[in-house]
């Protein structure tokens, strides 16, 4: 982002001296006829745009194969497992309702159920692993048998596909503290928020930018604004545990003379981007986070993460990443008088 001079018409418009970007340039990218129409939050709690393309051409593969490399391995071999069992028994039941002589040897099987016969049936066709003295007897049971065949090596692929791409798409693995607080900070206050890397590769080069959108009354109109957080310090080189991010709320900040009822009437939230350097696959990777007014904790502070270790190295506790100590009440909700008036 670059900074807008004095005379430049964009600037001006009485955003106050935390301004440092025009209308234009601060908006995200979302733009601002979008910006002041849209309704709720930008972004997820997890960093997902809430926005939505409608009309894209194959559209519904894309966001099914994105789902499949983004959730859990534990739902991904649900619904693989599940998917597969799904196709077998319902070949299993085309199977049925040809006859019962549309499947000869079963009895070698030892199964007195039909249908559970059809369906070991359809699952070793689907395999391609057979199943001796079992066939399918007639065009239309062979035809089923032809089109199962050919089925299941092309599935099998595609979920071999799916697990190497899951396995080598390198992935940042962040967990956020659950809420972003207003605590003491230098004799003043401070938005602090902290987060921890749960995969065992390593991060370096971690860079965290803040953004601040809410509603404010400029020249008499209401209109949502987008604002960068200064930050204590927007970067680290080396990422071994923790990192507490902090925007000092000063005479300059976006936020000063902030109160719970200001962010609850503007519909503050506040977005997070997070990009390292993952040394695993040797690339950039990126997280986006989100808060809401309703996520942000006055009159605490974060407690201590840290922990004794058995030999004595630095250690911590992802479990306390968002445990917090109370503060006397008003602590943080009422703004010290250096922070300068609120934003309207």
């Amino acid at each position: 982002m670059t900074l807008p001079s004095p005379s430049d018409p964009g600037a001006s418009r009485d955003r106050g001296s935390f301004a440092t970007t025009s209308a234009e340039e601060s908006d995200l990218g979302f733009g601002r006829v979008v910006a002041n129409n849209a309704r709720g939050r930008f972004l997820t709690r997890s960093g997902q745009p809430t926005a939505r393309k409608l009309g894209l051409r194959g559209a519904r593969t894309g966001r099914a194969y994105l789902a499949a490399l983004n959730t859990s391995w534990r739902d991904f071999l649900i619904w693989t497992v599940g998917g597969v069992l799904l196709v077998n028994g319902l070949f299993a039941l085309a199977y049925r309702s040809l006859g019962p002589d549309a499947l000869a040897g079963s009895s070698t099987l030892g199964l007195d159920d039909p249908f559970l016969a059809a369906f070991v049936y359809s699952v070793s066709v689907f395999t391609t692993t057979g199943v001796d003295g079992m066939h399918a007897v007639g065009a239309v049971a062979q035809s089923l048998t032809v089109v199962q065949a050919l089925l299941g090596p092309l599935v099998g692929m595609v979920i071999a596909g799916l697990v190497i791409a899951r396995l080598t798409r390198p992935r940042a693995e962040l967990r956020f503290s659950d809420s972003v607080i207003i605590a003491p900070y230098e004799g003043g206050r401070g938005l602090m928020f902290r987060f921890v890397n749960e995969s065992i590769s390593e991060l370096t080069s971690v860079n965290a930018a803040v953004y601040l959108t809410w509603l404010e009354t400029i020249d008499g109109v209401r209109e949502r604004n987008f604002h960068r957080l200064t930050l204590e310090r927007d970067d680290v080189a080396f990422f071994p545990l923790h990192w507490t991010v902090v925007h000092p709320i000063t005479a300059d900040s976006p936020l000063r003379g902030v109160t719970p009822e200001r962010l609850r009437d503007g519909d503050a939230e506040i977005l997070i981007l997070v990009t390292a350097h993952e040394e695993t696959f040797s690339t950039r990777i990126s997280v986006r986070h989100s808060y809401t007014w309703e996520d942000v904790t006055w009159d605490a502070r974060f407690a201590s993460i840290f922990i004794e270790s058995m030999d004595e190295a630095l250690a911590i506790d992802v479990e306390r990443l968002s445990r917090l100590d109370r503060l006397p009440e008003g602590s943080t909700r009422i703004a010290p008088a250096a922070e300068g008036p609120m934003v309207p």
